[in-house]
C-alpha cells in the first residue's frame, strides 16, 4: 500500500543484511556478512540461503535480468550468477579493497564503487573490470546511473561525483554536508 503499512519479515539467518535487490514481485536477494545470499521467490515470506563459495561479507546485490546477477563485497570480491542464484562465480576486480556498491545501466556495462575512491567498470558483463580515476581516496558507498553516460557516486564527508561519459572524468559536487553519503538512486 505505497508505504502507509511496514511488515517485519524473517529473513531466516543471524547475520547482518546490507543489500536487497528484487528482479520482479516475488522474486529477490538479500546479502550480507560471511557471504550471506538469501532469496526469495514469495514476495519476502520465506528466504532460501544460497551458497556464495565466499565468507567475505557481500554488500551490494545487483541483477540485470532474473538469472543474470552480481554481488560485491569485501577484499574486492565480485561474484556473478547465471541461473537466478544457483551459482556464483568469483570474477576478477584487480583490487583487494572492500566493494561497497553494484549497478548494470545495460546487460554488459556495470560499475562497481568502493574504498579508497575505487570506481571499477566493465563493458563485457563483469568478464574484465577496469579501474577509473575518480579524483579522490574518499570511500565510495553507493553508484548509479540514470543512463549509460550520466552516473552518480556517493560516499564519505558529503562525498558525491558525477561523470557524464560513461565514467572517463567525474566532477565533484558540492553537496552542502560533511556527513557519510551511503545511497543514491
Amino acid at each position: 500500500n505505497a508505504g502507509t503499512d511496514w511488515t517485519s519479515l524473517s529473513s531466516g539467518t543471524n547475520h547482518n543484511l546490507y543489500s536487497v535487490y528484487f528482479t520482479d514481485a516475488n522474486t529477490g536477494y538479500a546479502v550480507g556478512k560471511g557471504g550471506t545470499i538469501l532469496k526469495t521467490v514469495n514476495a519476502g515470506t520465506d528466504w532460501t540461503s544460497l551458497s556464495s563459495g565466499t565468507n567475505q561479507d557481500l554488500t551490494s546485490i545487483y541483477f540485470t535480468d532474473a538469472n543474470i546477477g552480481y554481488a560485491v563485497g569485501f577484499s574486492g570480491t565480485i561474484l556473478k550468477t547465471t541461473n537466478g542464484g544457483i551459482n556464483w562465480n568469483a570474477l576478477t576486480s584487480g583490487t583487494i579493497q572492500g566493494l561497497n556498491s553494484v549497478l548494470f545501466p545495460d546487460i554488459n556495462t556495470g560499475y562497481v564503487a568502493g574504498n579508497y575512491g575505487i570506481i571499477l567498470k566493465t563493458t563485457n558483463g563483469g568478464a574484465n573490470w577496469t579501474a577509473l580515476s575518480s579524483g579522490t581516496y574518499q570511500v565510495l558507498m553507493s553508484i548509479y546511473f540514470t543512463n549509460a553516460n550520466t552516473g552518480y557516486v556517493t560516499g564519505d564527508n558529503g562525498f558525491i561525483l558525477k561523470t557524464t561519459n560513461g565514467g572517463t572524468n567525474f566532477t565533484i559536487l558540492n553537496s552542502g554536508t560533511t556527513n557519510l553519503l551511503i545511497s543514491i538512486f
